[in-house]
């Protein structure tokens, strides 16, 4: 899939980390972004959208989890199908081998690499894994 056609959800809390989400997937070609800052919102929004082409979630929200909300989406049959990315400061092999085993079906550290980002996108749209740690 192009990124002009894809529907991306990006859950953040931090609002000038959501800023740079948003740029960046828009220097990428996506048209449709979809932001929510707080995981019951997110789950909420997923449940409600027609289309989903790809979730960037990130790990570390105020009184939630990550992988909680990475449990949540998954109850709903029409989500199961959807990559969902973890995008998270937490960037120890650790952390990525709990999010690879949770069924992330991606890491993408933090800070985020501007020049790799926008491949990162285009390689999860086309049906690839990432898993980068640090950029």
């Amino acid at each position: 899939m192009e990124p002009q056609e894809a529907c991306i959800l990006v859950i953040e809390d931090n609002e000038d980390n959501l800023l740079v989400v948003q740029d960046l997937l828009t220097l990428a070609g996506v048209r449709q972004i979809v932001a929510q800052q707080t995981g019951a919102q997110a789950v909420a929004t997923a449940v409600a959208l027609s289309r989903i082409d790809l979730i960037l979630l990130d790990l570390q929200l105020p009184n939630e989890d990550g992988y909680a909300i990475l449990h949540q989406l998954r109850q709903y049959p029409h989500l199961q199908h959807i990559p969902v990315v973890a995008v998270t400061a937490n960037v120890l092999p650790d952390d990525v081998h709990r999010a690879r085993t949770a069924g992330f079906k991606g890491f993408i550290g933090k800070p985020l690499d501007f020049d790799q980002f926008p491949q990162q996108i285009y390689r999860l749209l086309q049906g690839e894994e990432v898993w980068q740690a640090r950029p």
